[in-house]
């Protein structure tokens, strides 16, 4: 298997993709390709021990930033990190893709290039938020801002083959976010999309609120991008301060700092549970090959927890179930 990793996206690129590759080459059972500026990337290889015979370097000149407009820059940056190895993908000369940059530019890459899946509407950009019940999935966190019903509906589906399959969920539950448990709660899209989440293929348990997410009522939480970024950012920030808080309440003085010798190991435990690094990336859904988004401020940690996520994506064969989902919806929706 090959993971093919753009070397020079993220902040703290090319250290932590090289740093996590070459450990993937060690303990993990993958290739792993680096695209990039060749030149930084062997100084960069050069600091560390790996298995040279599983990984190799693809010489990428340009890379598109985070200040450019995504679709226009990858379609000009023809040798940028992510443009070169999303061509890759395509072509089979790897098995799945893995960036810390560009958000914008991973999606369009994904969408333009990879392609998407026949019969997926929009692929959808998945991300496993902690909750008080372990991971569970936000689709879609921000790929798609203007949704219809239909949409919502290929998410949920989607992103319960992906915990299905990766996280070993037997029938992961459904949950719509609304503002309201109610039927009849929540804006137009809402409304016209609880009827049609109940006749799917799925373990829909009906709306959920803002609360339950934390709460972790539903295993996949299905809405909109706008929506679920703005949870997804409200989450990552809530995630910081709480930490932030907990370290000054616990450094605050002489007896503080004693009681947190007592309850150190209970406090090392609910950051992990908080960490993002612990599950990966976001997978991108409904493209035809497999594309994680890894988080910009990874370090190599995160990094190489993604690489197993890609790893697990390509082995569990959620593309193909994703395939078969979709194509036996279009046929309901025919007859």
């Amino acid at each position: 298997m090959r993971i093919i990793i753009d070397a020079m996206g993220g902040d703290n690129a090319p250290q932590a993709p090289v740093e996590a590759g070459c450990k993937a080459s060690n303990e993990l059972d993958v290739d792993i390709v680096f695209v990039g500026k060749e030149e930084i990337l062997v100084k960069e290889l050069n600091k560390y021990s790996y298995n040279k015979e599983r990984v190799s370097i693809v010489n990428a000149e340009d890379v598109i930033t985070n200040h450019e407009e995504p679709a226009k820059a990858v379609r000009s940056k023809k040798n940028s990190s992510i443009v070169v190895a999303a061509n890759m993908l395509k072509n089979n000369e790897g098995d799945a893709l893995l960036s810390m940059g560009n958000t914008g530019a991973l999606l369009a890459s994904g969408l333009l290039i990879v392609g998407r899946i026949k019969g997926v509407l929009r692929p959808a950009l998945a991300t496993l938020l902690p909750s008080a019940k372990g991971p569970k999935m936000l689709i879609d966190a921000g790929a798609n801002t203007n949704c219809k019903s239909e949409n919502l509906v290929q998410f949920a589906i989607m992103g319960s083959i992906y915990m299905k399959n990766v996280m070993g969920i037997a029938s992961p539950t459904v949950g719509l976010m609304s503002n309201g448990e109610e039927e009849g709660k929540g804006d137009e899209l809402t409304k016209e999309t609880f009827p049609h989440l109940k006749n799917a293929p799925i373990n829909f348990i009906g709306n959920i609120e803002g609360r339950d997410v934390m709460e972790g009522t539903a295993d996949v939480v299905t809405c909109d991008g706008f929506v679920g970024n703005v949870i997804l950012k409200t989450v990552e920030g809530m995630g910081s301060v709480v930490g932030n808080m907990v370290k000054d309440m616990f450094t605050k003085n002489i007896s503080s700092k004693i009681g947190a010798l007592f309850v150190m190991k209970s406090i090392n435990a609910f950051k992990q549970s908080m960490d993002y690094r612990e599950y990966g990336g976001a997978p991108l859904l409904g493209t035809k090959k497999p594309i994680i988004k890894g988080h910009g401020s990874s370090d190599a940690k995160a990094v190489y927890s993604a690489i197993k996520q890609a790893k697990k994506f390509v082995e569990t064969n959620i593309i193909d179930e994703i395939i078969k989902n979709v194509s036996n919806m279009e046929e309901k929706s025919n007859d």
